[in-house]
């Protein structure tokens, strides 16, 4: 039930704040207005963080924001703060570390409790309207923090005073015993080997259920591999990637992959496809592709760039966030599949194929006798043709079912992943429309999120761009921009995406890089987020950035910021390599080089010096043209087409064949 008038979040771009408009909970949006209602009512404030694509936010929804009596609860003793976490991360990251130290493991929805000056003390995730399994429902609660605030506020603020010294503290450590870490120690190879001992022996993937893709860790994975050769890593990683596309987390028919399965097993997903999810696996398996050429790797990377393509894209160029796991009230309803539906699309000659090659047999692995497709038997070369016919007909029945909503917010820096991994599919393929729809995203985040001052914008909808960037847009949006020039070698791209990276030392650096600019909106503690998460922390992906700037221009604030970066969370990134596995994955392309290629004579003339090293998985490389770069300086290939392979501003005399250039990289003709 909701209330036909439309509260505060109406005005709001965000299309999560606006599944909330019709609620009859009076809310408001962050910001000032919200707090100083709360101070002028001396009233809590119930702070509630979700997203577009979350299942669990959309049942708490229903079951509490739109029951009148809870709203009244709601309304009565408190002012009540819904938040995107997509549009505001650095609110999400704070009050997710809050409930960490309170024991638990954090998610969406996160439902906090605050001061009028935003001081949490209280806090957890779903809650069930009703008492259960021990926890009390939302009402009660709601009752008792209620009581406890106007009753006992002084022991309530005491709480919130731990919270803010646990948060300082837990910084303090975060930062310390980096001066006892031996130089010397190869921790990239430790974590990779680590990672490989801890892979599931039988399905891949790190931990049990449920199972996450874990992108960061396993792009290390690959890095370390491409120079050690370890068989272990090489088995565990191959085990990971075979396992995970064959798995019901991959989406068979429409390609792209879901957020994670439930499961050990990669069989059963929560349906939600994530666009930061797709960019990176884009990347990862076009990446381990050019490293060892599977056809079952090349065929998941393309297909995710269609689905892409066909459902998260902007007719202009831009790259929408996600789509739903529900559709018709229930999760999972668009993608899942019974015999008897197959039977129905392809008749009972073509059903009977499809039920073999995707698994669904006699006992469904869903609900209600459906199946979640898979891919548990290989197919010889005619299987593999006649199953792309049936895949393709089963794709159209599909399409006649109403499908998930979609999350419209075009997001910078998750933008930014999905140029790098387009970049990559063009790279190793050499297919020109992944390159044409990078540089259309590129031009879609110039157009449209760019602020007056060069910077970035967070998010856009419906010609709206809203909320300054923090830290892992402008590095994911320099780094995209980075492999886009290394794509085309467009000056414009190596450009901007300098200009990103000055303005990151500008605006993020305080002693180190912080996740908000200095600026930004205060709030109670400026967050680091220096954690991989779902997506690489914007701390390691700005030192990526770095070191990618140091190695084209030589300046040394670039290299300096990146090694103290490096310096301060080293340390902690030896007592928890997963939490840190891009920020080793950036150490691991300095320490490794950076090789930098630099290419004579034009792009044209060095087409097939550029297309060797493209199609070759190099990750410590960086590739200009002489003409733009410092050390290409007096560089003149005399119009045919050159490589020099420079290290620290010093090049080799030119190759000009791409056998001589392999050679001179140690890579195999």
């Amino acid at each position: 039930m909701s209330t036909a008038v439309p509260n505060r979040l109406a005005q709001e771009s965000s299309p999560y704040l606006q599944q909330h408009a019709h609620n009859p909970v009076d809310w408001y949006p962050w910001g000032p207005q919200a707090f100083a209602q709360a101070r002028a009512l001396n009233r809590p404030v119930h702070l509630s963080i979700g997203y577009f694509a979350c299942h669990w936010c959309h049942v708490m929804a229903h079951e509490c924001f739109e029951d009148p009596a809870i709203a009244a609860q709601l309304n009565e003793g408190f002012i009540n703060v819904k938040v995107d976490r997509q549009e505001r991360p650095d609110v999400d990251d704070l009050y997710q570390r809050v409930i960490q130290m309170m024991g638990q493991s954090g998610g969406w929805p996160l439902t906090v409790f605050l001061t009028p000056e935003q001081e949490p003390f209280f806090a957890g995730t779903y809650f069930a309207p009703q008492d259960s399994h021990g926890r009390p429902g939302f009402p009660r609660l709601l009752r008792g923090l209620r009581m406890a605030w106007e009753s006992r506020q002084d022991e309530v603020r005491e709480n919130c005073r731990q919270f803010l010294h646990g948060l300082a503290a837990h910084d303090a450590q975060l930062l310390a015993g980096a001066d006892g870490v031996q130089r010397e120690t190869d921790v990239a190879l430790e974590a990779a080997r680590g990672f490989a001992r801890n892979t599931d022996p039988q399905h891949g993937g790190l931990g049990a259920a449920p199972k996450f893709p874990n992108a960061s860790s396993h792009d290390l994975m690959l890095r370390v591999l491409q120079r050690s050769g370890e068989p272990l890593i090489r088995e565990a990683l191959e085990r990971t990637l075979d396992r995970m596309a064959a798995g019901g987390i991959y989406d068979h028919l429409g390609g792209g992959f879901a957020r994670y399965s439930v499961d050990e097993r990669w069989e059963v997903p929560h349906f939600e496809k994530m666009l930061y999810d797709n960019a990176q696996l884009v990347k990862l398996y076009a990446d381990a592709w050019r490293l060892a050429p599977r056809p079952a790797w090349r065929r998941v990377f393309e297909e995710c760039i269609a689905y892409v393509h066909r459902d998260l894209c902007h007719a202009d160029g831009g790259f929408f966030a996600s789509e739903d796991a529900d559709s018709e009230g229930e999760e999972g309803r668009f993608y899942v599949w019974s015999p008897e539906q197959i039977r129905a699309a392809l008749g009972q000659d073509d059903a009977l194929f499809a039920c073999h090659a995707y698994g669904v047999g006699r006992r469904a692995n869903f609900t209600q006798g459906r199946s979640v497709l898979q891919r548990p038997v290989t197919l010889d070369a005619a299987g593999e043709a006649h199953l792309a016919t049936v895949r393709a007909r089963l794709l159209a029945a599909r399409s006649q079912r109403v499908r998930p909503g979609r999350d419209e917010n075009v997001l910078a820096g998750w933008n930014g992943l999905m140029i790098q991994g387009l970049c990559a599919a063009y790279q190793a393929t050499g297919e020109p429309g992944h390159r044409d729809a990078a540089r259309a995203a590129a031009d879609f985040l110039d157009r449209h999120l760019r602020s007056a001052d060069g910077g970035v914008y967070r998010a856009w909808r419906d010609g709206r761009a809203a909320v300054p960037g923090f830290l892992d847009d402008y590095a994911f949006v320099a780094n995209g921009l980075f492999d886009l020039y290394e794509s085309s070698f467009e000056r414009r791209d190596l450009d901007r995406a300098l200009q990103l990276v000055d303005l990151i030392l500008e605006r993020f650096w305080d002693d180190g890089l912080y996740f908000t600019a200095r600026d930004s909106d205060p709030l109670i503690h400026r967050p680091l987020a220096p954690f991989d998460s779902a997506w690489p922390s914007g701390i390691s992906e700005a030192v990526l950035a770095l070191w990618r700037a140091h190695a084209i221009t030589g300046a040394p604030r670039h290299a300096d910021s990146a090694r103290r970066v490096q310096q301060n969370l080293v340390a902690a990134a030896r007592r928890n390599a997963f939490g840190f596995a891009h920020l080793l994955a950036a150490g691991e392309f300095a320490d490794r080089g950076p090789t930098v290629v630099l290419f004579a004579g034009g792009p044209e003339a060095a087409a097939p010096l550029i297309e060797a090293v493209h199609r070759r998985y190099l990750p410590n490389r960086v590739l200009a043209l002489a003409e733009h770069v410092p050390a290409g300086a007096g560089i003149d290939s005399g119009g045919t087409g050159a490589a020099h392979v420079c290290r620290e501003q010093t090049c080799l005399p030119p190759v000009n064949s791409p056998a001589q250039l392999c050679a001179a990289l140690q890579l195999p003709a």
